[in-house]
């Protein structure tokens, strides 16, 4: 069984591979990667390398050759997404690729995020290219709100648009485990997870956890859509990435990030990472 991973040196593909390697032999998983150079952790594990360069389409269809199961990481590029994936999954047909996985997002078809309509145009090439498929639709990551926690800390404050909207993240770990269970084991063809925490939090509970961990005092201070937009322009984030902070929680607001789903806790064995925990371990 030759299991095939696109996004391999991502932070997402690197934990799948290392979930995998508890539960399958190194020879059998195949890291699909851009850049060869940058994989040569996985090469040293026995994991073998292969040049796969959505760009590129000449490399797609050689990469494919004799996989048994593909696991596409939605790419990175928002706006290219969906040309992207769709020569993916076209290689793969070619390829005669039997089954594939897609990280999609929570509630893809419904999902009022912006994100979501490449999700959306990729689950349908998925479904119309006639392979067995597994859609895993992934809420978003424990790790998206806890890049700036130190500032936050010291500053007093964290700044957002989610009002008191409930988010049921979970770590990258825990999707992760999730693909590696679905890749490595049977019963998952044709079927669609949502996957999401087991647990909830709103911004102003984030800040709770933060100042305990911290010890410093710390507030939530809910911003306009138009006012949290300049702050993260003044503090020099791209615009590109400010749109997706921005609309994310204003989505928040409006309960696009929760969700009562155990499809997540289910395939893993256990509970979802509780965010605190992680906040806490930053800070010890």
């Amino acid at each position: 069984m030759k299991i095939a991973i696109t996004g391999a040196t991502s932070q997402l593909g690197e934990l799948v591979i290392q979930n995998l390697l508890t539960s399958t032999e190194a020879e059998n998983i195949i890291a699909l990667v851009r850049n060869v150079e940058k994989a040569q952790s996985l090469k040293q594990r026995g994991v073998e390398l292969r040049l796969f360069n959505y760009d590129q389409p000449e490399t797609l269809i050689p990469a494919l050759e004799g996989i048994d199961k593909l696991l596409l990481i939605s790419a990175n590029e928002i706006g290219r997404r969906t040309p992207q994936h769709q020569a993916v999954i076209q290689a793969a047909v070619s390829a005669k690729v039997p089954y594939i996985a897609y990280t999609s997002l929570l509630n893809a078809p419904t999902s009022p995020l912006a994100l979501g309509q490449e999700h959306r145009e990729t689950e349908a090439l998925v479904l119309q290219s006639g392979l067995k498929y597994t859609l895993l639709r992934n809420n978003w990551y424990n790790e998206n709100y806890l890049a700036n926690v130190q500032h936050v800390a010291e500053t007093g404050i964290l700044y957002g648009s989610a009002q008191d909207g409930k988010i049921s993240a979970a770590s990258r770990l825990d999707y992760a485990e999730a693909a590696a269970k679905v890749l490595s084991t049977e019963g998952h063809e044709n079927k669609i997870y949502e996957l999401a925490g087991s647990t909830s939090f709103t911004l102003a509970d984030l800040t709770s956890y933060i100042a305990n961990a911290s010890g410093n005092a710390v507030d939530y201070q809910n911003l306009s859509a138009e006012d949290y937009t300049q702050a993260l322009t003044v503090a020099g984030l791209p615009s590109a990435l400010i749109n997706v902070i921005v609309d994310a929680d204003i989505q928040t607001a409006k309960s696009a990030m929760f969700s009562d789903s155990k499809d997540l806790e289910h395939l893993i064995g256990r509970k979802t990472t509780l965010i605190q925990d992680q906040v806490t371990t930053l800070f010890n």
